[in-house]
């Protein structure tokens, strides 16, 4: 439809306030908004309703009418509901940029534009259209009645006879109607979707798993506007939230499609939201991690954790403990100076926030105990932790011998090993992030030890960048490393230079590999038995099923082709250490 056919049905009250020469644009959808730069849920050829609340004064007006020009919408309605009169400022802005603008009468509401004009649009039955823009102006409405993505996954369920779920990029559910979906269907789905978003094809994505297909839609910014066209798939991909719908898509008319995309961009506003929610979390993780790395006074950090504590875990009354966890994501390509031009520090910033969550709780809110920041290409999660609540003194115990059960308790806990652990973190989101990562980019991280105080942060930080650096030397796409790592020799081979390397287990192990390979002798797997089992004949003969004197011939002859002697500490711990690097 065109613009001038809405001034032509006098059921909608609009008045013309400029741009009558561009009254022949066509319409193709609508959005109701009140974000100061809605650009990234705008595709371009939308009539956008406003109730005018993002405006605070008139130096507003030019850089909104700037988006919206930019993003390429047909024209803009206004609501007198707010301000009474539409402003000049507005109106002049709207000349200016060549956007039509439309005064909206406080006596018509949004919901009756927008069912006119998807009605007029689209070809879908017209219950199905009135009850999504219903839906639209419930989600667009602060406060309960909103319901968040549940409200228009419930309209998908019960007018449309679709089930569907938003999902992370890990596959974690976020929202869904009716039985939640499988924790591995999820991880799946989010593989699926990241591999096909890596390769460029076009959404929706399809996935057959088990014999039910799935149709994947991206909710990210598709906005023009402010958001360079050129914009690098990498920088986004790891944080955006998807739909997966139970259906195949591929069969739809363009309607249907249309609507589903209309589906996808409400649930982008509530995404908006929790994005916002995060700002002050955010913003305390950066005022603590700059105190840190600065060197402040504990004092002056314990006081910085005081103010966080509440915020960060709500309704406790003792101070917790903290860890920290490093994260970074590098980009390999051919075009190295491409490749560095990604800003890797928020993508890993978002990615370390959705690792964090536990992955057994649903819903969006649910990582509103954790603080990410980013400095430079890395990101640091401030992560808090239930504190250690020391007894008081039992009846005739000693101060001193209080405060020294109380050492010992906190001793236990952490020997115990509380809060986060690198290879549990890692284990149910490895498969979906591989697939976004693909052949090209890397995610590490690192995790520290809990600290009681201010005194151990620097030392977590520290220590949660050892570990990373650790996960860092070893294979594969998506690796982590923990504290309890770095107090063994795994700290130090990583950062053995790749030529020592070489040469110190070609000179140690080449001739044995060799003479493995002329003659069947299994000397290398002999080597590891025997190193395994302490130097110990009895246990290794056991274990690799030999007579003891096979066993002793077989470690004469490593000797004999090494010019090493096993019965030597320095020589088993040499042959150790070349296992471990090759």
């Amino acid at each position: 439809m065109r613009l001038r056919a809405l001034l032509e049905t006098d059921a909608l009250g609009l008045r013309l306030l400029g741009g009558e020469d561009e009254l022949d644009r066509t319409v193709r959808g609508v959005m109701t908004t009140d974000l100061r730069d809605p650009s990234r849920y705008l595709s371009g050829g939308e009539l956008v309703l406003t109730g005018l609340a993002w405006r605070r004064d008139a130096a507003d007006s030019e850089p909104f009418v700037r988006i919206l020009a930019g993003a390429g919408v047909a024209g803009l309605a206004a609501g007198e509901a707010e301000l009474g009169d539409i402003p000049a400022d507005l109106v002049e802005a709207c000349l200016h940029h060549r956007l039509p603008l439309f005064a909206v009468n406080e006596t018509v509401a949004f919901a009756t534009i927008t069912e006119y004009v998807v009605r007029q649009v689209s070809g879908e039955r017209a219950g199905d259209l009135a009850a999504v823009v219903d839906r639209h102006r419930r989600l667009m409405t602060s406060g309960p009645a909103g319901g968040g993505p549940e409200v228009v996954l419930d309209l998908l369920t019960s007018d449309l006879d679709l089930r569907a779920w938003v999902l992370s990029p890990t596959g974690r559910q976020i929202a869904g109607a009716g039985a939640p979906l499988p924790g591995p269907l999820g991880a799946t789905l989010a593989g699926h979707h990241l591999a096909a978003t890596r390769t460029g094809r076009r959404a929706p994505h399809r996935a057959a798993v088990a014999g039910t297909t799935y149709s994947l839609f991206p909710i990210r910014n598709t906005g023009r506007g402010a958001v360079p066209a050129a914009r690098d798939v990498r920088e986004s991909v790891l944080s955006d939230w998807l739909l997966a719908v139970e259906a195949d898509a591929s069969d739809w008319p363009a309607a249907r499609l249309d609507l589903l995309q209309g589906v996808t961009q409400l649930i982008a506003v509530e995404r908006d939201r929790r994005d916002a929610a995060r700002t002050v979390r955010r913003r305390l993780a950066q005022e603590v991690l700059e105190l840190v790395q600065a060197g402040a006074a504990p004092a002056e950090i314990a006081a910085r954790l005081r103010v966080a504590a509440p915020v960060l875990l709500p309704g406790l009354g003792v101070a917790p403990q903290w860890q920290v966890v490093v994260a970074r994501v590098d980009w390999s390509a051919s075009d190295q100076a491409a490749a560095g031009e990604i800003a890797s520090g928020p993508v890993a910033q978002a990615l370390l926030e959705e690792i964090l969550v536990d992955p057994a709780v649903s819903g969006p809110d649910s990582a509103d105990r954790i603080a990410v920041a980013h400095t430079g290409e890395e990101a640091i999660a401030l992560v808090p932790l239930p504190a250690v609540i020391t007894a008081p003194a039992e009846p005739g115990e000693a101060e001193e011998d209080a405060a020294a059960r109380a050492d010992g308790e906190d001793a236990d806990a952490l020997a115990g090993e509380p809060g986060l652990h690198a290879d549990a973190l890692l284990a149910s989101v490895r498969e979906p992030l591989s697939a976004g990562l693909a052949d090209d980019g890397r995610l590490t991280l690192g995790v520290s030890a809990a600290v009681h105080s201010a005194e151990g942060l620097r030392g977590a930080l520290e220590e949660a960048r050892h570990a990373r650096r650790v996960a860092a030397a070893r294979p594969g796409r998506v690796c982590a490393a923990g504290h309890h790592e770095l107090a063994s020799h795994v700290l130090l081979l990583p950062f053995v230079p790749d030529d020592v390397r070489r040469a110190f287990t070609a000179r140690l192990l080449d001739p044995l590999r060799d003479y493995d390979r002329r003659h069947r002798a299994e000397l290398i797997e002999t080597l590891e038995a025997f190193l395994d089992c302490d130097g110990s004949w009895t246990r290794c003969a056991a274990r690799l099923h030999l007579h003891v004197n096979t066993l002793r011939y077989r470690v004469g002859r490593i000797e004999q082709l090494t010019g090493r002697d096993l019965s030597r500490l320095e020589d088993k711990l040499d042959f150790f250490l070349a296992l471990r690097m090759s």
